[in-house]
């Protein structure tokens, strides 16, 4: 029954990102703020096919955390599901992302439209001057930046060294940092074919002020996500059920 779950939402999930993208196609000629509006109502029929296809819900925790202005968002990063949930809950952020996604047909061009922030992870200090330029601008706009300090995706429990993009924002925009933690690769993996029933959980942390020595923002940055992340893990796999 998994197997059969995963097969009809990927065939949802393609052909609801085609047709819906091939009609949008004008809107990438709208405004940006009218195209983030766009890619919401995307997402939002996304995870609507997960709970009611696959039986996969979420939850978000900590929302009174997120300061009302612009702030920056540092997130686990485990699934595709995390992109997916960032413009439901946040409503207009700037995401930093790799340049590759902008490649990707469709998503990559709303992405880019909608004010994403794309980074090229090999033209070292140079990328880094420009995402920052990119994250300031959005934060004048009144956006969050949100930035998955990893660089990439991670199982459950695994971790990768912390990247010196997020110590770079936070220096540069002297903005509140706050830490996001979630459980999505239990449920959907990193190139899994397979998504499984229940919820993820993503929870936002207290947020950190501005102002904090570099080597000790990473410490405490990492100390908080990793540990609340490992305790949502640690739910999920308690909570979870089990596959018929």
């Amino acid at each position: 029954m998994s197997w059969a779950r995963a097969l009809a939402f990927n065939l949802m999930f393609l052909g609801w990102t085609a047709v819906l993208g091939t009609v949008a196609l004008p809107l990438l000629l709208a405004p940006r703020p009218v195209v983030m509006r766009f890619g919401r109502f995307w997402s939002q029929g996304v995870l609507a096919a997960l709970r009611v296809v696959v039986g996969l819900d979420h939850q978000v925790r900590g929302l009174d955390h997120i300061p009302r202005g612009p702030c920056i968002i540092a997130m686990k990063h485990q699934s595709a599901w995390d992109t997916l949930i960032l413009p439901v809950v946040l409503g207009d952020p700037a995401i930093v992302l790799k340049r590759e996604l902008l490649l990707v047909p469709f998503y990559g061009w709303y992405a880019r439209r909608a004010g994403s922030i794309a980074i090229d992870r090999k033209a070292g200090a140079g990328a880094l001057r420009r995402m920052v330029a990119a994250a300031r601008g959005a934060a004048a706009a009144g956006r969050r930046v949100v930035i998955f300090p990893e660089g990439t995706r991670t199982a459950p429990f695994a971790r990768l060294p912390y990247q010196s993009g997020v110590a770079a924002l936070y220096q540069a925009l002297a903005l509140p940092l706050v830490p996001a933690a979630v459980n999505s690769g239990l449920y959907w993996g990193r190139r899994s074919f397979l998504k499984r029933r229940g919820r993820i959980v993503l929870e936002f942390l207290e947020p950190i002020p501005p102002g904090r020595p570099r080597r000790e923002l990473m410490v405490e940055l990492e100390r908080r996500i990793e540990t609340a992340a490992d305790a949502l893990a640690r739910e999920g796999e308690a909570a979870r059920p089990v596959p018929p």
